[in-house]
């Protein structure tokens, strides 16, 4: 991952191919609460599940980084803790490990 990653904001399933390319030019992109819309915390939207989809079927990294996945409810700090090991799409608590993770050479 290089440090020149452009910011990218998901706000619809429209925005999810201009993040996967972000990702795949720069090795893995770093998404924090502020880049995602309300709609990725509630699941029953589907927006999270068809963002992390993508992600995984072309293997594009991205590091997902919620200070508190619990504060967006039971179902989505389940999703964040069942990804704290995913190889593709990993969520965390801060950017410095998110940052450490995408750059070590080993990131599954």
């Amino acid at each position: 991952m290089t440090e020149t990653t452009p910011s990218i904001a998901i706000r619809s399933v429209k925005d999810i191919p201009e993040a996967l390319g972000a990702s795949l030019r720069h090795g893995g992109l770093i998404l924090t609460e502020n880049d995602l819309c309300p709609e990725f915390f509630d699941l029953r939207t589907g927006l999270a599940g068809d963002v992390l989809q993508k992600f995984v079927n072309y293997r594009a990294k991205a590091a997902i980084v919620i200070a508190d996945p619990r504060a967006h409810g039971e179902r989505f700090s389940e999703l964040a803790r069942e990804h704290r090991t995913h190889g593709i799409v990993r969520f965390f608590t801060t950017e410095h490990e998110a940052k450490t993770w995408l750059r070590s050479p080993a990131t599954s």
